[in-house]
């Protein structure tokens, strides 16, 4: 097993976990962070536990070839099959984020046939939108039971259709990214809420407009 040092990335994963607790976006043990090491595993949380508790012990290392270990008696997180699909979709990825928020939440349900749009906010070029009033659609999935069932779904759409951005929601479930480091994985999930705060706020200043008419 990989040895402990400062350098290890599961510190990023859980200052990250840390931080998105706060935010109240991994509440409970809600939502699963990952990171991929230079041989192709990567360490991803575990199953059950307190986003905002996590130690070195609350990660499940995931081989290409399918083998699991662990510091700990943990499984994985029963989303591991999402991010094995985005590892290997975008070979780029360094890691990959999910979490729970209330606003992601809510509209993920203004999506029509799968895809979301995006107000044509300043926000977009930090996920690499430099476009003059840009159409940005987030593809949206269904939220399944089984999770290996969205993994598929993804993997099918995105092979077709690449996304135009790196990430995605699933239906009253949450919002996934992916992003080369740990660092833009965690700044694509803050720009994304910081997007659907906006949009929730937006219904709400229409319907009271409409509402004082």
């Amino acid at each position: 097993m990989q040895s402990t040092t400062l350098a290890d990335s599961r510190f990023k994963l859980i200052n990250a976990a840390s931080s998105f607790y706060q935010q109240g976006w991994m509440v409970g043990t809600a939502g699963n962070l990952s990171t991929r090491l230079p041989d192709g595993s990567f360490w991803i949380t575990a199953s059950g536990c307190s986003k905002g508790e996590l130690t070195l012990t609350d990660f499940v290392r995931i081989y290409p070839d399918g083998r699991v270990e662990c510091l700990a008696n943990v499984k994985p997180s029963a989303e591991t099959s999402i991010h094995q699909c985005i590892y290997t979709l975008f070979p780029q990825a360094k890691a990959c984020y999910h979490v729970h928020s209330v606003e992601a939440n809510l509209v993920s349900n203004l999506a029509e046939a799968g895809k979301l749009p995006l107000p044509s906010l300043e926000m977009l070029k930090g996920l690499g939108i430099w476009e003059e009033n840009p159409c940005c659609l987030m593809p949206v999935f269904h939220n399944y039971l089984k999770v290996d069932r969205i993994a598929d779904e993804i993997t099918e759409r995105f092979k077709t259709n690449p996304p135009k951005i790196s990430a995605l929601l699933i239906r009253n479930h949450g919002v996934t990214v992916w992003g080369k480091s740990t660092e833009e994985a965690r700044n694509y999930i803050e720009i994304l809420e910081y997007i659907f705060r906006y949009m929730v706020a937006a219904r709400q200043m229409q319907g009271k407009r409409l509402g004082d008419k």
